[in-house]
């Protein structure tokens, strides 16, 4: 099983140089202090910052200096900040390559429930839905389990839709997946020390198992 930390590890393995990319709110902003140094890329936030850096130590926290999760963050040099809506310009306009999720349930259609429970206050939808609909390449980080054991990779989404056929790859503590285009989660590597077998117990949704499924490669 990997922890968030993990999660984030892998994913930053997913990105490419030159692309710009949105993190989400939870694991998704752990991605920024384990992007390869040889890898060149910007990172968004949708309340008006471009040139996310790492998280700061103690030591330089500004806590004027926050991303959409009102988390404090560093700058990179040549970083900018503008006005929101310019920001949300940018993601519907396409020019984000990738954008990073986490998810309270994903469909085997790729459909994302991230941002509310019904009965719960939410403080709002945020960026969210406007990602998920101009982004073309999603990547979402999440558990494959929730809490009480039950599978949050499911035939159908039972929570408010966040996007409809929009998640291309999912990364969980126990594996990396692919959404196919017919439906269906295929799945590519498992979590160390993950069978494939726990891997089809946790999962609702239709799995894809094709030959010998290899462990991840942690950095």
């Amino acid at each position: 099983m990997l922890d968030k930390i993990g999660i984030a590890k892998r994913i930053a393995q997913e990105v490419r140089n030159g692309w710009y990319i949105n993190l989400g709110i939870g694991i998704p902003t752990l991605v920024a202090n384990y992007i390869p140094d040889n890898i060149n890329v910007v990172l968004q936030s949708e309340n008006g910052l471009l040139g996310i850096g790492p998280f700061p130590s103690e030591q330089n926290i500004d806590a004027d200096l926050i991303n959409a999760g009102k988390q404090t963050v560093t700058m990179m040099p040549g970083s900018a900040l503008f006005n929101s809506a310019d920001s949300f310009g940018m993601i519907r306009g396409g020019h984000v390559d990738l954008t990073i999720l986490g998810a309270m349930e994903v469909s085997e259609n790729g459909d994302i429930a991230n941002w509310k429970i019904p009965g719960k206050m939410v403080k709002g939808m945020g960026g969210a839905m406007d990602l998920v609909a101009s982004a073309e390449n999603i990547i979402v980080a999440m558990q494959h389990k929730s809490r009480d054991g039950q599978s949050k990779l499911l035939k159908n989404c039972s929570l408010p839709i966040t996007g409809i056929k929009c998640v291309k790859k999912i990364i969980t503590d126990m594996a990396v997946l692919d959404v196919l285009p017919e439906g269906g989660f295929k799945l590519l590597e498992r979590a160390p020390g993950v069978t494939v077998d726990e891997i089809k117990a946790a999962t609702e949704g239709k799995l894809v198992v094709e030959g010998d499924i290899p462990e991840m490669v942690i950095g």
